[in-house]
């Protein structure tokens, strides 16, 4: 699981500081703990070209379909603890 996480940490290095921070606290925070469902929409959400993925996060977007969206909730809720 450790490998995955690397690999997905590096996928996650975007660019764009809003994003890189957004993406990877959900990998530290929630990824571990999330299903094999929920972790498949987070590769999926990868996937997506920076301006896209960054207009969804935004809410300027409509999220691809309704999991995703549910995903960009999470990602946009604030972080544990908070």
């Amino acid at each position: 699981m450790a490998a995955e996480q690397g690999r997905l940490a590096w996928r996650c290095r975007r660019g764009m500081k809003e994003l890189d921070m957004v993406l990877a606290r959900y990998l530290r925070e929630r990824w571990p703990h999330a299903g094999a469902a929920e972790r498949a929409r987070f590769e999926r959400l990868l996937e997506l070209p920076d301006p896209l993925l960054a207009a969804c996060l935004m809410g300027s977007e409509p999220a691809p379909d309704p999991e995703t969206g549910r995903l960009l909730e999470l990602l946009r809720g604030p972080a544990p603890g908070a």
